[in-house]
This record gives structure tokens, sequence and C-alpha cells, in this order.
């Protein structure tokens, strides 16, 4: 029985300290609980509402530094991603970046022009 117990806490701190060396974990240690786009301050009663955002938008890149992250509360954290895909626009087959091409004034003077 003290063997099965002496393994549970070994597994808990082992899984807490994966937890802790996280991205989420070492950046709420790193930075001030503040949001950095509309400062809202956070303290350990909201803290789960304060995310890690990813500044190149790159997931895998977790430099020890911290560098490439910035805390926002969740809600300045969707803005910043509905912002990078409004405006990404999209692609053709090729690749390349396409922009719209609908102009929905085209005929806008023909419309007000009067019948006679």
């Amino acid at each position: 029985m003290a063997n099965k117990l002496d393994d549970i806490v070994a597994g808990a701190r082992q899984q807490r300290e994966e937890r802790e060396n996280g991205y989420r974990q070492r950046a709420l240690k790193m930075y001030p609980w503040v949001c950095g786009r509309c400062c809202r301050e956070f303290d350990r009663h909201n803290v789960q509402e304060l995310t890690v955002h990813h500044r190149d938008h790159n997931h895998d890149n977790n430099p020890a530094d911290g560098s490439n992250w910035e805390l926002l509360c969740r809600y300045c954290h969707d803005n910043e991603h509905a912002r990078l895909f409004d405006g990404a626009g999209t692609r053709n087959t090729d690749g390349q970046q396409t922009t719209a091409t609908h102009n929905p004034f085209a005929d806008l003077a023909k419309m007000l022009k009067k019948e006679d």
C-alpha cells in the first residue's frame, strides 16, 4: 500500500513539474500578470483568463527567454487571431496571395443616374 501511495505522489509531482515547464507556466512566472493589449490586471482568482500569445503565431517556437510570447486576456487574444485571419486574404492554387476583386460600388453611378 505504501509503495502504491508513493508512486501516486511521485506521479503527481512529475506531472506538476511537466506542467510548470510548459510554456504557459514559464510565461506566467516570467511576466507580470497583465494583458499586453488592454492592460487588465490578473490575480490568482482569474489568471485562467490570461493566455500566452505566440507573436509569430508558431506554437512550436518557444524560446527559453520567452521572446516569442506575450500574455493576453482571452478577449484580446481572440481579437489578435481574428485580425490575423481577416487580413490574411486568400491564396490561389499556386499559393500566391490574392486580393478581393469584387467592387460593390462598380455600378453606383449608373444606379444613381436618374432615368429620363
